[in-house]
């Protein structure tokens, strides 16, 4: 598609002609390529909106079903595949619809609009993309879906094939989802906005009270330089950037007044934040002066990137939460190198030995892909060997599966899917059996714990340190902090009892 060749502006219209022609609709733009020009949307940035009562009369006058459209408020939902980073991401775009006159509905309810915020990591996050949409185009066939997030990013061709798709939007533009809805609308084509991402420093709009859930997600950074040779996240993200120190806590601050009380900091790559001279220990302090934010818990960490005062700095008992999360990936240095994994498996257990001594109490988790290419049969028991033995709490157990664009699609040595299987059928059972060694540790104590939510009578939340507890009562504890005396473990957590409510 060549680029548009004029823009027009009118009072009670907007018009854009391309090569390949265009239709008027009011305030709406319909375009019929299915690829957008980004040049484009940046002409779309400068349309001043006509306001409501002149969209009105033209609606009135034209009565066009388009325009009458605008008119009556739209329902939308939201689905989000993946990490954190995705969640914070989806209640900014949530958070946007809402505050413009949207009604938000709960995903299982018929919408006009429906939201997939995508996650391409691995194979399951694809197939799940599909299986969503296919699924609600079953149950309401009548709903325009728009993809956005990394796998709109990397997979946009592939995803123009999906029923009812009319909107893929890519991770540079989707944030600014609202307005491409408004703007582009569908005419049978999906519209595909995934432009090059740049690297630069960014601020984020406001998320607003996130509803789902009693912890707040911060966006702090985005992208990734170190290009491990199974991810292509640095294809989906972009490359390592961080978002502007003030606007930052411009946003704990809002999160805060709507009351949340715990902030995780969340982002592809969070130890190499670094904007201007700021770093990420100076924004967990500036964090630590907001009044009323009582946790701040980091989601995850590369091992290479941990800042050396953290530990201390954590083991001084302030707000930050005495959990990390640091992927490992695999046991086997072997296994490492060709992983682009920029360490040696005693480095990561010396780390684990310090964070132990300095942060007692600390929870520390780690993630292992199973059934890496060239992932021999000695490799993976040399890795379950070390793993046994490394003072560890917990592993998130991916099982290998080759990606579009890293660089280990190339790769020889294959492992089959029933031995992944196997593996990773043995590293959860280990992974099992540390947890629950890690809650026994603490049977008998009274910890803190902020209260998420009540399902049949149980009350479950967490300790700083992220054990799982539950309690009954017949208080609402929800978003509450309350000592508890813990009892008994189970295969989700703990078991407790309320000493006193703090608030």
């Amino acid at each position: 598609m060549s680029a548009p060749r004029r823009l027009q502006i009118r009072r009670k219209a907007v018009s854009v002609t391309s090569s390949m022609g265009a239709r008027t609709i009011g305030r709406s733009i319909s375009i019929e390529p299915n690829f957008i020009n980004i040049h484009l949307l940046e002409k779309i940035k400068e349309i001043h909106y006509t306001s409501k009562n002149q969209l009105r009369n033209i609606a009135d006058k034209s009565g066009k079903s388009e325009i009458r459209k605008l008119m009556r408020p739209q329902t939308i939902s939201f689905y989000t595949l993946g990490c954190r980073l995705n969640q914070s991401e989806t209640a900014v775009v949530q958070n946007s619809f809402e505050t413009n006159g949207y009604k938000i509905v709960d995903f299982n309810v018929p919408a006009d609009v429906v939201v997939i915020n995508t996650c391409t990591v691995t194979e399951n996050g694809d197939a799940d993309t599909r299986r969503l949409v296919h699924r609600i185009t079953r149950l309401n066939p009548r709903a325009r879906i728009a993809l956005i997030g990394c796998q709109a990013q990397i997979q946009k061709e592939k995803l123009t094939e999906l029923p009812n798709v009319q909107w893929i939007v890519g991770n540079a533009l989707k944030l600014d989802l609202l307005r491409i809805i408004q703007e582009l609308s569908p005419d049978g084509k999906p519209q595909v906005i995934a432009p090059v991402i740049p690297r630069t420093d960014f601020t984020v709009p406001l998320s607003g009270k996130d509803q789902n859930h009693t912890r707040a997600n911060i966006k702090i950074q985005d992208g990734c330089d170190f290009f491990c040779s199974f991810c292509e996240i640095p294809y989906a993200r972009g490359r390592a950037r961080s978002r502007k120190f003030d606007d930052i806590l411009r946003e704990v601050q809002s999160l805060v007044s709507f009351g949340h009380k715990e902030i995780v900091i969340t982002g592809i790559n969070v130890g190499t934040y670094q904007q201007e001279s700021y770093t990420l220990i100076d924004v967990i302090k500036a964090m630590e002066q907001i009044a009323g934010l009582e946790r701040i818990r980091l989601s995850s960490i590369e091992p290479t990137t941990i800042p050396l005062t953290l530990l201390d700095y954590m083991g001084k008992g302030r707000k930050l939460c005495r959990y990390l999360h640091i992927p490992l990936q695999s046991a086997h240095d072997q296994i490492l190198k060709r992983m682009n994994r920029q360490y040696a498996f005693q480095h990561f257990r010396d780390f684990i030995c310090r964070a132990l001594d300095t942060v007692p109490g600390i929870c520390l988790g780690t993630d292992i892909i199973t059934g890496f290419p060239g992932e021999e049969e000695d490799h993976f028991q040399e890795t379950v060997h070390r793993l046994n033995a490394l003072p560890i709490h917990y592993f998130h157990i991916f099982s290998y599966s080759s990606r579009r664009v890293a660089k280990s699609r190339n790769f020889q040595e294959a492992i089959a899917p029933e031995i992944i299987q196997h593996r990773s059928r043995i590293l959860r059972q280990l992974s099992q059996q540390k947890r629950r060694l890690f809650y026994e540790s603490f049977i008998g104590t009274t910890q803190r714990v902020l209260f998420e939510q009540r399902k049949e009578g149980t009350w479950s939340g967490l300790t700083d340190n992220y054990i799982r507890v539950r309690a009954t009562s017949t208080d609402d504890l929800a978003n509450r902090f309350v000592d508890i005396q813990l009892l008994k473990t189970h295969d989700a957590g703990v078991w407790g009892e309320a000493i006193k409510a703090i608030t």
